[in-house]
């Protein structure tokens, strides 16, 4: 089930206090025109709206979340095309039922008729279920129109993106809430009685989820209030929504990327609002502190390297008190990364060593900065010539230790930019050092 499903023609003229099906589907569209929301989709000269005017359907990818109107949307234009719908979810749906409609929608086909074969929740679907799609797309035996709330290039096989167009429906705004919500008013002859705060927080409380929305809309209509309800009198009446959200879903992706761009922004108050969704999401904290462990290294590193030990600090505290004592050093470690200064040349450096690692792995380090423990070993030049570098000024000898036939490369390029700027300037005394005992031994 999605946003609305199809209303009867005697819909309206049911008392709204005594009709038996939920409000939101009452409330489902007939009419493509009337899909709130999705105009990019459905507006004139939008991609539906073409299709639907040459009556030719090709198969789409429904990508969005959940109670904005996908099977909806997969209904209308089966019907306005004049294709039969078959709908299907991918959480129950077997191998035998698929073949069986197949079979069908083979037969009706021999008799003018096509199918519309509609897979909803398509990013749970085992891949014995997606591999049925495909030849039976191809041979234009269905017209496949799946919906998933999960990016389709991580969770569809390639064979499936790629004979199917990707269509992106939008969370519905205030906007949109606002019709739905003037349509149940309309609909069940009630206004609701709500101050501005308490209608903002409704809207806040639908996180874009008409149909979600509208189920909590019909509970405020069950009991209509005498007096205006305040955004309190909301927290009493309803139940509080849980977070949309998949550890291993879109959600728990967009807020972790979302999070990691705050503090690589060096925006304290953006990556603490993140953090705080992805904990009240019900993220391990765990998993939030080993981000900053590795964002301590890839984004700060050498511009502040002691870091990396508040940030490990933060993470033995959790070890050892547990939340919610915890969410103190939590908060003190994205707060202590995110208004470190930033550098990411450590991270810049072993990415271009590691490329030449891999293009290089057969050569051998030099013979001179090779122990040498045995007669042989020695005979044959290993550590001969070595530089002990406590033994020259400075602890320094600016010996070559790269393989001969390589020459020295340089990944390592600090920048000017908190304690990184100190290390600068080391890096490039070292060099200039390193640059003249060059030149002497060239000049032999």
């Amino acid at each position: 089930m999605d946003l609305f499903n199809e209303a009867g023609p005697d819909a309206s003229s049911v008392p709204c206090d005594v009709e038996a099906r939920p409000l939101a589907e009452r409330l489902r569209p007939t009419r493509i025109e009337d899909v709130v929301g999705q105009e990019h989709l459905t507006g004139p000269d939008a991609p539906l709206a073409r299709m639907v005017a040459a009556r030719r359907l090709s198969s789409i990818i429904f990508w969005g979340p959940p109670g904005i109107g996908k099977t909806t949307l997969a209904r209308l234009l089966a019907d306005l095309v004049g294709m039969r719908f078959e709908a299907f979810s991918a959480t129950d749906v077997t191998v035998a039922g698929l073949k069986a409609a197949y079979a069908e929608a083979k037969r009706h086909l021999r008799m003018g008729k096509r199918t519309v074969l509609f897979l909803d929740e398509s990013h749970r679907a085992a891949r014995n279920i997606t591999e049925t799609l495909l030849p039976v797309m191809e041979d234009g035996t269905i017209t496949a129109i799946l919906a998933t709330t999960e990016a389709p290039s991580f969770t569809l096989p390639k064979g499936i993106t790629s004979r199917a167009r990707v269509l992106t429906l939008n969370p519905l705004d205030t906007g949109g809430l606002t019709q739905l919500l003037d349509r149940a008013e309309e609909h069940c002859g009630v206004q609701l009685n709500l101050t501005d705060e308490a209608r903002i927080a409704l809207f806040e409380q639908a996180g874009g989820d008409g149909r979600y929305f509208l189920n909590m809309v019909e509970d405020l209509l069950d009991a209509p209030a005498m007096e205006p309800l305040a955004p309190e009198d909301l927290r009493r009446i309803l139940s509080r929504r849980i977070a949309n959200y998949d550890r291993q879903g879109d959600g728990h992706y967009e807020l972790a990327s979302a999070f990691q761009k705050s503090i690589r922004g060096s925006d304290p108050d953006a990556a603490l609002y993140y953090g705080a969704r992805l904990v009240q999401a019900g993220e391990d904290p765990r998993f939030i502190l080993r981000r900053l462990l590795v964002m301590a290294s890839e984004e700060v590193a050498m511009a502040d390297p002691t870091i990396l030990g508040v940030v490990a600090a933060a993470l033995d505290t959790f070890q050892h008190v547990g939340m919610p004592e915890a969410k103190y050093a939590l908060a003190q470690a994205i707060v202590a990364v995110a208004t470190a200064p930033k550098s990411n040349a450590v991270y810049l450096a072993w990415k271009q060593a590691m490329a030449l690692a891999e293009a290089t792995p057969n050569v051998r380090p030099p013979r001179r900065i090779l122990n040498a423990p045995t007669e042989l070993h020695r005979s044959l030049g290993f550590k001969t010539d070595y530089e002990y570098s406590h033994d020259w000024p400075n602890a320094f000898s600016a010996q070559n230790y790269w393989p001969d036939e390589l020459g020295r490369h340089r990944f390592y390029a600090p920048n000017e930019r908190g304690f990184e700027a100190t290390i600068k300037r080391r890096v490039e005394h070292w060099n200039g050092l390193r640059e003249e005992r060059d030149r002497r031994d060239a000049d032999g």
